[in-house]
Order: C-alpha cells, then structure tokens, then sequence
C-alpha cells in the first residue's frame, strides 16, 4: 500500500479511537511520534520544472537533429557525451539539494542519451550489425547507471533495453529459452531488494512477462504448445513470490508481495486463455511430449515453492495458492488424447480458480481475490463460448458446478460456524 494513503487512513482511525476512547491522547501522540517522516511530495512548482525540462531537451534535440548530417562526426558524438555527463551531474545536484524526482528524472534522461550514443556510434563508424549486442550494452550500462544512483527509472531503461535484446536473442535461437536474461533479471531484482522499492519491485515483476511471452509464442514455430509454457511461468513467478513473502526479512516479503501479485493475475488470465482455446481446432494440445521439460520444471518448481511458503508461514492462504497452482497444471493431464469434451478438465481450472480465491480471502490479499474471480470469470465464459461442443451439455455442466459450490459454501458456512462458538 502506498505509505501517504496509509497515513491518512491511520490519522482518520486514530482520531475515530481517540473519540470513542478506545485509546488515550498520550497514546495517540507516542503513535504519530513512532511513525518516520513522510517522503516529500511532488509539488506544482516542481511539476513544471519537469515539464520545462523536457520541452527545453525536446527543442535540443529537434534543433541538432535538424543539422545532424551537418555536423562533424566527432562532434556528433562530442554531444553526446556532454549530454550524458550534464544528465548525471544535474542529478548529483538535485540529489545533494534533496530533490530526489528530479534527480531520477535526470539520471533516466542520461540513460537513455547512452542508448543514443550507442546507436550513433554504430551508424557513425559502420559497426557490426548486432543490433541485440548493441541493446545489451545500453541495458547493461543503464542498470549500472541505476546501481549508481539508485535511479528507478534507469532500471526501467535498463529492463527495456534488456527486453529487447531477450526477445532478439529468443527469435534467434527459439529451441531453448534465453537464459542470460534471467541472469540480467535477478541483478535488476537484487536491486530492487537493496532499496526497499516497490516501485522496482514492480518494474521488475513487468520485465519477467515479456520475456515468457516471448519465449512461449517463439515455441509454436516448433509446433509447441504456448499458452501451457505462459501458465508455467505464471505458477513459478506465484510460487516464487510467495516463497520471498514468507522469508524472515521485511525487504524480501514486500518484493515477493508484488511478485505473487503479478504471479496470480498472469496464472488467472493464462488459465481463461487455455479453457477457451481447449477445442480450437489451430491449436496443439494433442500431444503432452510437445511441452518442453524445463517449462514443466519451472510450473512444479512454482507449486513447490507456493507449499513450501504455508509451511514456513504457517498460513493456510498460501498451501491453497500452490493447490491453485498444482491444480492448474494438472489439468493438462485431462486434455490428452483430446477425444471430446474436457469436462474434467474445465472442473479442475474452475477448482484452481476457486483456491486462488479462498487463498486471497484467508490471507486478506485483495490482489489474489481480485485475481481469482477474474480467472473464474473466464474460466466460465471459455466453457460457455468454446469453438465445439453441445452448448446443452455446457449448461449442464455450468448448473452441476454451480450446485456443488452451494453444497461447498453450506458446509464451509457450518464449520465457520461451530467454529466460532
């Protein structure tokens, strides 16, 4: 949660207690004193600093682009360079004069003037035509630049650029997933880590999904299923950020907070994806040998995680989370040989769903409710809305499953019940 929102919920309770003398003034007081200081906001004066800025480099950057064939090579890239050292230097200023946003901002724009020296070096002097070797370069240059500064917006840079070399790397290599990434990947999680941010948590989050996307869509050249390797990767990001939020150290749970946020989010989408394509005629779920051993490696390694979590936690939201996630994948064992209707199948996503659910509300995780219920929203709308099949049949199938999830919610109700007296 975002701390200024949470501050002012916490003021508001606090003077709701106070009044309803739940807690005394000294109380109330030794609180507020407990609490650090908020991080200044961003003010107006400064949002038309930033945005005076940017015209002022955009009209650089038009006015040398205008005379670029006209200036001298070495002063090309002479302006370039002072580019990239002005950029740094405002930043340290900025940094020194406790402004840290527009010190970000100023560390991102040198990072992405690197970028651009990189390609005018490589037009300039007719280098070698690797353009993933150039983008790796930028990325790496970048998140040195973040590690430098503590620039989130480098990171960003740096997790685009490394994006783009991945998926060049991917397209040219498409029978093994792009390791070196993942190695990329884990330095700019480390970082995220070291500062404490969930805005890099997030950014990190973001960088993995491209990267599995495009190693699954690489696959259907090679007449491999894509959607399954997806869910894989979904079930490892869950898997694994729950393992983070259970560790001992408060900077570990809240990056593997976000993590498991995308983790379930991607699982539920990915999961509506696979119910509605189960009969389409293009795809290629006919043979379980088609799906690659490591992206199966990588789906199990998440159900492990997600269980090995409740039992380091002692929560029971996380054990129903890798049930989420076991269920998920075993429900490809009911789609081969593909003779019919996967009725099980669509049960067995349908149960996935409803733990995903279940985990969110046991561990008040609003992210994994949210999650679930738009998995099961599609889960249902993939059933209702598949290429083949008796739509008499799909109805009965919606009204049995509906029947046994009365029958669910009764007894779960009695329990919770006799529970509690």
């Amino acid at each position: 949660m975002f701390e200024r929102t949470y501050r002012q919920r916490l003021e508001a309770d606090l003077g709701r207690w106070e009044t309803d003398g739940v807690i005394t003034p000294a109380v109330v007081a030794g609180i507020r004193t407990a609490l650090p200081p908020l991080a200044p906001s961003v003010s107006m004066p400064v949002v038309m600093g930033i945005l005076g800025g940017l015209l002022i480099a955009a009209a650089f950057l038009a006015f040398v682009a205008a005379h670029w064939l006209e200036v001298a090579r070495l002063l090309r890239f002479a302006i370039l360079a002072t580019g990239i050292v002005v950029a740094h230097g405002l930043a340290a200023s900025f940094a020194r004069a406790g402004r840290p946003v527009l010190a970000d901002l100023c560390a991102s724009v040198g990072s992405i003037i690197f970028g651009a020296a990189i390609a005018l070096v490589g037009q300039m002097y007719h280098l070698g035509e690797d353009f993933a070797g150039g983008m790796l370069l930028w990325a790496v240059g970048a998140l040195i630049a973040a590690a430098l500064t503590g620039s989130r917006g480098a990171l960003a840079v740096a997790l685009a650029a490394g994006t783009i070399w991945s998926a060049m790397r991917i397209y040219d290599a498409p029978e093994l997933p792009h390791l070196p990434f993942v190695a990329f990947w884990f330095l700019a999680g480390s970082l995220a880590l070291i500062w404490k941010s969930r805005v890099a948590a997030h950014l990190v989050a973001l960088a993995s999904l491209p990267w599995w996307i495009a190693v699954a869509f690489r696959l259907t050249m090679n007449n491999l299923d894509p959607l399954f390797v997806l869910a894989d990767g979904a079930a490892l990001l869950l898997g694994g950020g729950l393992a983070l939020a259970a560790a001992p150290w408060q900077r570990a749970r809240e990056v593997g907070a976000v993590l498991a946020t995308y983790g379930a989010f991607s699982l539920a989408i990915v999961t509506a994806f696979v119910v509605a394509t189960y009969n389409d005629p293009i795809s290629s779920y006919t043979e379980a040998a088609s799906h690659p051993l490591w992206a199966n490696a990588c789906g199990i390694a998440g159900a492990v995680l997600a269980f090995a979590a409740a039992a380091m936690a002692r929560r029971v939201g996380y054990a129903f989370a890798g049930s989420a996630v076991a269920l998920v994948l075993l429900a490809r064992a009911f789609t081969w040989p593909q003779t019919g209707e996967p009725w099980l199948a669509y049960a067995v996503e349908l149960g996935a769903m409803l733990c995903l659910v279940i985990s969110g509300m046991l561990d008040n995780a609003r992210s994994r409710i949210i999650a679930g219920w738009i998995g099961i929203a599609g889960v249902i709308a993939g059933i209702t809305w598949a290429v083949k099949g008796s739509l008499l049949r799909r109805s009965a199938f919606l009204a049995v499953a509906g029947v046994v999830a009365f029958g669910l919610a009764t007894v779960l109700n009695r329990v919770l019940s006799r529970t509690n007296e």
